[in-house]
């Protein structure tokens, strides 16, 4: 059997002397993995760096074999995100949330197209906080998890939306959320309105996605905690 795919790196390992096992992410075949031929050498290890963009031609006698790839280099990344340590936190959170929390060989159109725009914000060099944010809610989105911030769950008010209900996933007002503030998740105005975060906005976006990626979605596929690399980015902006 054989396919052939763009897709995005996610994850590179030794495999024997020379080889490499890469995970990647496709744009029509979702998270696969496969064999590299030379892969730990000097020329292909270079390729084969998280962010990047690679073409890759997928054989295998059987398509449940893990395959042999042949990839050629799409767009390099690697090199601008490692320039920016805040940056190279979050294209490895979004990596190792992709890894743990997507099954093999199942499509997600939408959210691989939200990722090669999230990694080429990183490479920009220009504030990724937002994208990241955005990311992970479209992240919660495809896993069945979604946020709902279109109007409030108890009034139905579409302005001076303040909370999230940990419950619900819905958005809640400043006046109907007063009572219970202390059992909402604070909802930081720029995932509505747009902008770039204030520093503590952002920490507060970490806080609303981590709750659900902690306590949905991780449950829900059987994992006892998110990858160790979301947490790090969190704590690194206090989160």
């Amino acid at each position: 059997m054989v396919w052939r795919d763009e897709g995005l790196m996610l994850s590179a390992r030794r495999h024997g002397e020379n080889d490499a096992i890469i995970g990647a992410f496709t744009a029509e075949r979702g998270r696969i993995a496969a064999v590299v031929k030379g892969g730990a050498g000097r020329r292909l290890s270079a390729v084969l760096q998280t962010g990047d963009q690679i073409d890759l031609e997928w054989r295998a006698r059987l398509d449940a074999h893990l395959g042999v790839a042949r990839v050629e280099p799409v767009r390099a990344r690697a090199g601008a995100i490692m320039g920016d340590a805040g940056a190279l936190a979050a294209l490895g959170s979004a990596a190792a949330l992709l890894s743990a929390f997507l099954p093999e060989r199942e499509a997600h159109p939408a959210l691989y197209a939200a990722t090669v725009a999230l990694a080429d914000v990183l490479a920009s060099g220009s504030d990724w906080r937002r994208s990241y944010a955005l990311w992970e809610m479209g992240l919660l989105a495809d896993l069945g998890f979604g946020l709902d911030l279109s109007a409030c769950a108890a009034t139905g008010a579409t302005t001076d939306l303040a909370w999230v209900s940990p419950k619900s996933g819905r958005a809640v007002s400043r006046a109907a959320g007063a009572p219970w503030a202390d059992r909402l998740l604070p909802l930081p105005g720029f995932l509505i309105d747009g902008g770039d975060p204030a520093r503590g906005e952002f920490v507060d976006a970490m806080r609303l996605t981590g709750w659900f990626i902690e306590r949905r979605a991780a449950p829900a596929l059987g994992l006892e905690s998110p990858p160790q690399a979301r947490a790090r980015l969190a704590a690194r902006f206090g989160a």
